[in-house]
């Protein structure tokens, strides 16, 4: 099933942030070093101004340094290929910063006192550290997990459209864009296990992957 983000568009983005990437790895930045700026960007974002109530400056910066998503991994493709020191460095910094944006959302829904919203966005983190969870595992087991319409791009495009039209003026979008985002997360982690699983079965009667 395709996803939301479709590969064609990531293709073009990463033909935008080529030019950057060649730029930063001229200067001698390496792609671990944009990885942690990238989370602590996000970081800033969430915490500083997200989580106040200032949802317009907070969804604007948490998606230009979510971008760096993007510039980390075009980097590293270009020096060579990403280290397994640099895989593992880039996915706990998802994880951080995932936990940073909901945590935040969570918490200024909770100062305005709406419950549901905050439900929605405690969903939304249990959910999304499911998706990436169940595709590690299933990669440590030896097969593939590339699959579901919700990824972490997509996830973090949904509450950020959410949180912009909520601080522009439309009242409730946050809440629901948090709730599509909690059911297209757990319709993701399905995919995903449905996907592994008829892996597993293929394996078990000797059939071809």
């Amino acid at each position: 099933m395709a996803k939301i983000f479709q590969v064609s568009a990531r293709a073009g983005m990463t033909r935008v942030v080529e030019p950057v990437a060649r730029t930063l790895l001229r200067a001698g930045v390496t792609p671990n070093t944009v990885t942690v700026a990238g989370t602590v960007g996000v970081l800033v974002g969430a915490l500083g101004f997200g989580a106040r109530g200032h949802l317009v400056a907070g969804a604007l910066i948490v998606t230009l340094f979510a971008l760096t998503d993007l510039l980390d991994g075009t980097m590293a493709r270009m020096s060579g290929g990403s280290t397994k020191f640099g895989a593992f460095l880039d996915s706990s910094m998802d994880r951080i910063a995932d936990s940073a944006v909901f945590g935040a959302v969570a918490y200024h829904l909770a100062t305005q006192g709406d419950r549901g919203g905050v439900a929605a966005a405690l969903i939304c983190l249990a959910a999304g550290g499911l998706v990436s969870y169940v595709k590690a595992r299933a990669e440590g087991l030896g097969m593939t997990c590339n699959v579901g319409i919700a990824e972490r791009t997509e996830r973090l495009l949904i509450v950020g459209v959410g949180g912009l039209l909520t601080g522009v003026g439309i009242d409730r979008a946050l809440v629901v864009a948090l709730w599509l985002l909690a059911a297209v997360s757990i319709f993701t982690v399905g995919q995903r296990m449905t996907h592994v699983y008829r892996q597993a079965q293929r394996a078990r009667a000797g059939v071809p992957g």
